[in-house]
């Protein structure tokens, strides 16, 4: 019987994520039960939404308990199944294990059809990310053309949706993000009308330049002081899609102090707050036309790829120090590779 590796939470982390956080172990590769599957992992999806269920706090996603496994989203391998929709070898995606192998209930998986798109596109650009980024643009920004619309971490899984979705929607299109090279991506590649790189620039002055008219949409992947210098810039009737927090996500206590929200009494803006799993029933609708979108070429995505299970925790700190561009995932090696 092969070895069946596995992170495990050591400990919880103080601020940002190290080594001492996690335990990789090894156990037995698990047996499905009556109705269960088998799956080998392929690719690892790490998200920052990961390091709230870190913390020992209520959240709407339930937090992990110390020497807990971590789970994340999975593209993998039937190896076994007990269950009468699946069989050994096919493609399936769930949320599962931090680990070679892992058992699931056939009911909770889904078979990966990406329309001749990457496997691994199914924790990305066709994956949770991809719908939250449209669910987040039509239904919560739901800009009219020639609107202004400004994205936080704009070169990330979600954000480089996000403001393709809004061109594709007629709309002029600001990304902001950590680097030069993630603003020539934005731009050279994805068709953003302008980027602002905020290592650089101040945003709150660059934004008067790259949003001369204002700011109709902004979709807010991080919060703080970008956020902030964003507010600054609403129009009247603006709306502000909230995402993520990740600029906080590593802090032990909330900073607190002035903030913006007097601007949106003056125009009258109105902010929400979103989860996708809200729209599950919409799922499919949503995924179809993603995946009509990148077979025509009006969506383009990229990937930064980890090789290595036991890579897995730098490739999840990776996201809050902003290694990646486009959609962070993990190829897993096993002795299978290749096969």
């Amino acid at each position: 019987m092969a070895t069946n590796r596995q992170f495990v939470l050591a400990q919880r982390p103080e601020g940002v994520p190290g080594d001492d956080d996690f335990d990789l172990v090894e156990a037995d590769v698990p047996e499905p039960g009556p109705r269960e599957v088998l799956v080998r992992t392929r690719y690892l999806s790490v998200d920052p939404y990961m390091r709230g269920r870190m913390r020992d706090e209520e959240s709407y996603a339930e937090p992990w308990a110390v020497g807990d496994v971590l789970q994340g989203g999975v593209v993998g391998e039937v190896a076994e199944s007990n269950h009468p929709d699946f069989e050994a070898g096919d493609t399936v995606t769930g949320n599962l294990r931090w680990a070679d192998y892992a058992v699931a209930a056939g009911d909770d998986l889904v078979r990966v059809e990406t329309g001749g798109v990457s496997d691994s596109a199914a924790l990305g650009v066709l994956g949770m990310p991809g719908r939250t980024a449209y669910f987040g643009v039509t239904d919560v920004l739901d800009p009219d053309p020639g609107d202004t619309v400004v994205v936080s971490a704009a070169a990330g899984a979600v954000g480089s949706v996000v403001g393709q979705l809004a061109k594709l929607n007629g709309c002029r299109v600001v990304g902001i993000a950590g680097s030069d090279a993630k603003i020539d991506f934005l731009t050279d590649d994805l068709g953003f009308d302008a980027g602002i790189n905020y290592a650089e620039a101040d945003v709150a002055d660059a934004l008067g330049d790259a949003a001369p008219d204002g700011v109709d949409g902004y979709f807010d992947n991080v919060g703080g002081p970008i956020t902030d210098a964003v507010f600054e810039h609403l129009n009247v009737r603006a709306s502000v899609a909230v995402c993520g927090q990740i600029a906080l996500y590593n802090e032990e206590g909330v900073p607190t102090g002035p903030r913006k929200l007097h601007t949106l009494v003056e125009k009258r803006a109105r902010v929400e707050g979103f989860l996708v799993g809200d729209y599950a029933p919409r799922f499919e609708e949503a995924t179809e036309r993603l995946v009509g979108w990148v077979q025509e070429g009006e969506i383009a995505f990229r990937e930064t790829v980890v090789d290595g299970l036991e890579n897995a925790p730098d490739a999840f700190v990776g996201l809050f120090e902003g290694e990646n561009v486009g959609k962070q995932v993990v190829r897993v090696e096993s002795e299978f590779d290749g096969a």
